[in-house]
């Protein structure tokens, strides 16, 4: 076996050695939802990134990303499909159980895959999984109002949700494709009536996927929960990317609201960084990554 130096990683959770000196005091904190709150209320952006495994997991948590999605984008860059739908509850555990070995402060959300929260019964037992035995923080799902009944019953019973509204990938079959939500006057009404009742209904946030800048624009105002946006523009209160786009490693097709930060900064940590400082600032997403 060829003699190959690996990578020190932080140790789990127990007796962690995790170097964090280059975050701040207050980054040492664990994120919750109610210092995610906080930001937004200070009007301060904060950063998400998905992760499926230790490594990278750790590179991001070190890096100061807020959030890491452990999410069913894995099917596509992990997994090789052509969409998220084949995703299972067990592919999910499996990755938030790597992640969560070794992230200290980052909150960690579960992707609910397709037709794993069809009704409240499944859907509870399925979050609780990703609790219980991913280590996970809070979870996601997509899906309109017929969801409603869901997010109230997670939410009743003290599971962080982040609910998904704009493009959602697990419809791909049904919509014919990947194409932007809310373009026209009615569909945006509609989407901004979703957003009021998600919150209402008890969504700790809120993802905007591939909508009109000032459609985004308009639901980050009204609502007094984060949004987090892919593809959404700069004005929602957090942005997320898959960690493979933002390293330019993806294969296939490069979405518009996609950067390559690897590119500007020469390795992975400074290239996460880069990410962190540029949604913090403001200028990530630029207009070049934003649909109108």
């Amino acid at each position: 076996m060829p003699n190959t130096t690996w990578p020190t990683l932080p140790q789990p959770k127990s007796g962690s050695t995790l170097d964090m000196s280059t975050l701040s005091k207050t980054d040492n904190s664990k994120v919750t939802v109610t210092s995610l709150l906080k930001l937004k209320q200070a009007g301060e952006k904060f950063t998400m990134l998905t992760a499926y495994d230790a490594s990278f997991a750790a590179v991001i948590d070190q890096a100061g990303v807020d959030i890491i999605l452990v999410g069913d984008s894995l099917g596509m860059v992990i997994q090789g499909r052509d969409s998220t739908v084949p995703v299972k509850v067990e592919d999910i555990l499996y990755h938030a159980r790597c992640v969560s070995n070794v992230c200290q402060r980052s909150m960690i959300m579960a992707d609910m895959p397709f037709m794993s929260f069809r009704d409240v019964p499944r859907a509870l037992e399925n979050a609780t999984r990703f609790m219980q035995e991913g280590g996970a923080h809070a979870v996601k799902l997509e899906g309109g109002g017929h969801v409603l009944p869901v997010v109230e019953a997670l939410a009743k019973y003290g599971i962080p949700v982040c609910a998904h509204l704009g493009l959602q990938p697990q419809y791909v079959n049904k919509l014919g494709g990947y194409r932007v939500q809310g373009r026209d006057e009615p569909s945006a009404k509609r989407m901004l009536q979703e957003a009021k009742t998600m919150q209402d209904s008890g969504a700790d946030m809120l993802l905007l996927e591939c909508v009109p800048a000032g459609l985004a624009e308009l639901i980050s105002q009204s609502l007094t929960i984060p949004t987090i946006g892919i593809g959404a523009g700069v004005d929602c209160d957090a942005q997320v990317l898959v960690l493979y786009d933002l390293l330019g490693i993806s294969f296939g097709k490069v979405p518009k609201f996609a950067k390559d930060f690897l590119v500007e900064t020469g390795s992975i940590q400074t290239a996460v960084k880069a990410y962190v400082k540029a949604v913090k600032a403001g200028t990530f997403p630029a207009t070049e990554h934003t649909f109108n």
